[in-house]
């Protein structure tokens, strides 16, 4: 505590990953709720103001900013550490979801907010996520507008969004916002199936309404990003990657039970006039019949396996 002004100060501790104690915090933010955790890859141009604005909440509602340094070739990690950011630096760059993980693993508050970089979120959209934490196990900040990735990006969002509104049977306004108010306690009984990429939020949120715990959506507005998106040609044809993933992991039955359904009524299509006729049945009959039973009994073993990763820390 500032003896002079009263005001307490946030002390910076750098820590190289897997080493240290990155708490770097005052007894007078020891009770605040919220650790603000924010992944960062070569966003020197950015960190500062985001840093900055998350500042004006410590004492009330911030015990410590958590930005993980995810490799960066620039002055990220320097800028946060002079804004009084703890600091936690990956050697090499391991990808966004890793940096999420170590980050919410770090934190020691009931709640963990998540945001990005790149100057689309503010300080100031914690506090009506904070208002809504009392109702959820997790709230979103849910994007107002309908294009906030470039026109490259959007097909696969909306095919990854439809993909996930059918597998959970309900409209989900934001699949993969970064910025997200969530109990630290139930993230981390669902990070084991996070992958260490883009993917992380996706898979957090599906997570989340498949164990139905309580999830809320706020709107919010985002700024375009400042700089160069790290986002390549590349992650966009890891989203088809991703779908068949999430498919697999999350309600298998609702994709292998209508395929199974639909191939057997091939099945039954094709070998029924052979059958009438007289001429047994025929062999692309017999292939439908057996291909619809193996998607079958495929879907219920990946729903078993996806129970128990669901469940492995329930």
């Amino acid at each position: 505590m500032d003896s002079e002004s009263g005001k307490s100060e946030v002390v910076t501790t750098v820590v190289d990953e897997g080493t240290g104690d990155s708490s770097g915090l005052n007894q007078s933010v020891a009770d605040a709720p919220v650790t603000v955790v924010i992944p960062a890859f070569n966003e020197a141009e950015t960190i500062g103001p985001v840093v900055e604005q998350l500042q004006k909440h410590v004492d009330t509602l911030v015990k410590e900013v958590i930005v993980v340094d995810d490799g960066s070739t620039d002055e990220t990690g320097e800028i946060a550490t002079r804004l009084g950011a703890t600091v936690i630096r990956h050697v090499r760059n391991r990808g966004y979801g890793a940096a999420l993980k170590l980050g919410i693993r770090r934190a020691q508050t009931e709640f963990v907010l998540t945001m990005d970089a790149d100057g689309q979120h503010s300080g100031s959209q914690l506090i009506p996520l904070w208002h809504e934490h009392e109702n959820a196990d997790m709230v979103v900040g849910a994007r107002k507008k309908a294009l906030h990735s470039p026109i490259w990006r959007m097909p696969g969002k909306w095919l990854l969004s439809a993909m996930a509104n059918y597998l959970m049977g309900e409209k989900i306004p934001d699949l993969n916002s970064g910025l997200r108010l969530i109990r630290r306690e139930v993230a981390l009984k669902y990070l084991h199936i996070c992958p260490s990429g883009f993917s992380l939020s996706t898979t957090m949120t599906l997570a989340l309404l498949n164990r139905k715990w309580r999830v809320e959506w706020v709107p919010i507005e985002v700024s375009p990003r400042a700089g160069r998106s790290t986002v390549s040609v590349a992650t966009g044809l890891e989203t088809v990657v991703l779908i068949l993933r999430l498919m697999s992991l999350f309600h298998p039955l609702r994709v292998f039970l209508p395929l199974s359904v639909c191939i057997g009524i091939v099945g039954v299509l094709w070998g029924t006039p052979y059958v009438l006729t007289g001429g047994g049945v025929s062999i692309g009959a017999m292939l439908a019949f057996v291909t619809s039973v193996l998607l079958f009994s495929l879907g219920l073993i990946c729903d078993q396996i996806s129970q128990l990763r669901l469940e492995r820390y329930e």
